[in-house]
């Protein structure tokens, strides 16, 4: 709940602190004092956009401070998903500078406008007319079903087994996008390794066939030379292995005179036979020697597969184009089969999902069995507040999906008058009229679902002096369960109040201010009393007051 708020430097406040009770407040005050712009003070709390236009003094710092008791709220989680200290009294400060930089903090620590309005929500519910009001959300018209059918046992039950239900559905979700990747790696990898067993590669081989093409383009120039090379030797007139013969001859007179000739002799010998010995091995190598354009075709075809594979891989080397097919080897090895790991998976989500649907169901039923009821109950407060002829009627249907909440898609419709179509609320409802169904739907659900601190301005614009009294009393009684702040003009509801302040303005030497202070119970007669029948109030009015006000 509201504790206090404190407002400085604010359009036309110079300074206010104000304490707000349990129970009903109300709040009067004379025509353009400055009620509203309590609401806008607020609304710097719950996080909407502000300018230096609401600087009361556009020098200085304008700040907004609301100090909340929050004990009664299950929202310590929120504070922990958002980073935040949580404390079971709740302090939020709104600042704007003279140069227009605004400022929010929550518990001192500072925070975005999109978390305080978020954070807010569940604080704070301020009803204006035209307004966007929460009971025209699907989401909190289920809520409020929820909570008078007496679901939240069952709907935590069914909460925390859709949330396994989600991680677990998440999880083979995951897997059999893992398991898709994998597979699409897989048959990658497995191609590029046919690649490599279809080339078989050897380490040595590039080198090899860089040496066998050298050769097989020189061949034509190995088959002249060796053949040039064996005449010169052995078959020319004056070839070299004749005359040596005949000069080993000769010299071979003397060998025996002396050692040293004998060796000359041997050696002379030696280098005949390495000259035949040539002479025969390039024989040999003219004879087998050809030009062969197909095998210089398949070499260069070979030589230009490796090289290929090397770009393709980034690499230079054999020895490093080996290893690259090694590594995607091992990576191929690596991959397991993971179909029985989903097969599991699969089964286990299909277990919860019809575990869900059979809990889904039992919600179902729960919310029916409450809304002819909830339908009838909010036509009589309707007609007590001289809609007649107003009806609601709560619409359902079955998601085809299991959602957070179950399968129950939940629409409150409204039909004003006699002959009124059914028609959601944002598309049917005037503001008086949204206003008093506002009042009878949350006065029927107060009691069974927690609502925050709410704020009511104008709830009783365009009724009577009968309706707004019965309108007090169902605000009196849903201030016994909650909060209620209400802007009024109309004396009926005022008179319900358990806490009641005057919003007056004053003038000071330089400009006018609003300023704001509880009543006594006499001011509250005279207050009453002026609303009745005008400034000065008659007798009448004030005997009139007391009478509302039952003293």
């Amino acid at each position: 709940m509201l504790r206090k708020i404190e407002i400085q430097n604010y359009a036309i406040i110079e300074r206010l602190e104000i304490e707000f009770p349990t129970g009903l407040t109300i709040i009067t005050g004379e025509t353009g004092a400055g009620k509203s712009i309590l609401l806008g003070a607020l609304g710097l709390i719950m996080g909407k956009r502000a300018d230096t236009k609401v600087l009361y003094d556009q020098e200085k710092k304008c700040y907004v401070e609301a100090t909340f008791d929050i004990s009664a709220y299950a929202i310590k989680d929120y504070f922990l998903e958002e980073g935040l200290d949580y404390h079971d009294e709740l302090l939020i400060r709104r600042e704007i500078a003279p140069g227009g930089k605004s400022r929010a903090f929550v518990n001192d620590s500072p925070v975005t406008l999109d978390i305080l309005h978020s954070l807010t929500e569940s604080l704070i519910d301020i009803h204006q007319q035209f307004d966007t009001l929460d009971i025209q959300k699907p989401a909190f018209q289920l809520e409020m079903i929820d909570a008078l059918a007496g679901n939240k046992g069952l709907l935590d039950n069914y909460k925390n087994q859709y949330k396994s239900y989600k991680q677990t559905f998440k999880k083979l979700e995951d897997l059999k996008e893992k398991n898709r990747n994998a597979n699409q790696e897989i048959e990658f990898l497995t191609f590029q390794m046919s690649e490599f067993n279809q080339a078989e590669f050897k380490l040595d081989e590039q080198d090899e066939l860089e040496s066998l093409l050298q050769k097989l383009t020189a061949a034509e120039d190995i088959k002249k030379n060796s053949t040039l090379l064996v005449h010169g030797l052995e078959e020319d007139e004056n070839a070299i292995l004749g005359q040596l013969q005949l000069l080993t001859n000769q010299y071979g007179s003397i060998k025996s005179l002396d050692k040293v000739y004998q060796d000359i002799y041997d050696r002379m010998i030696s280098v005949r036979e390495e000259l035949a010995d040539i002479a025969k091995e390039s024989s040999r190598i003219a004879d087998a020697t050809e030009y062969d354009e197909e095998a210089i075709q398949n070499a260069n075809a070979r030589l230009n597969l490796i090289n290929r594979m090397q770009k393709k891989h980034g690499v230079i080397t054999m020895v490093d184009l080996l290893k690259i097919a090694s590594d995607i080897q091992q990576k191929l090895d690596g991959y397991s089969d993971l179909t029985s790991e989903i097969e599991k998976l699969a089964l286990e989500t299909k277990k919860a999902e019809e575990t869900l649907r059979v809990l889904a169901d039992q919600l179902s039923k729960e919310r029916t069995k409450v809304i002819p009821e909830f339908e009838k109950n909010v036509h009589e407060l309707l007609v007590s507040l001289s809609m007649d002829h107003a009806y609601i009627n709560v619409k359902t249907s079955q998601l085809t999906t299991l959602s957070a909440t179950g399968l129950d898609d939940i629409n409150i419709l409204f039909a004003p008058n006699k002959g009124s179509d059914f028609l959601p609320l944002k598309d049917t409802a005037s503001g008086g009229e949204m206003s008093r169904l506002t009042l009878c739907i949350k006065s029927l659900v107060a009691g069974a679902v927690t609502l925050p601190t709410l704020i009511f301005d104008e709830i009783d614009a365009g009724v009577s002096g009968d309706v707004a009294q019965k309108m007090g009393v169902i605000l009196h009684n849903l201030s016994k369960k909650h909060q209620i702040i209400t802007i009024t003009h109309s004396p009926q509801i005022a008179a319900k109040a358990q806490s009641h302040f005057w919003v007056y303005k004053s003038d000071t030497d330089q400009r006018t201010v609003t300023a704001m202070r509880e009543l006594s119970q006499e001011d509250r007669v005279i207050e009453i009393a002026k609303m009745l029948s005008g400034n000065p109030p008659t007798d009448a009015a004030k005997a009139n007051a007391k009478e509302l006000i039952g003293i």
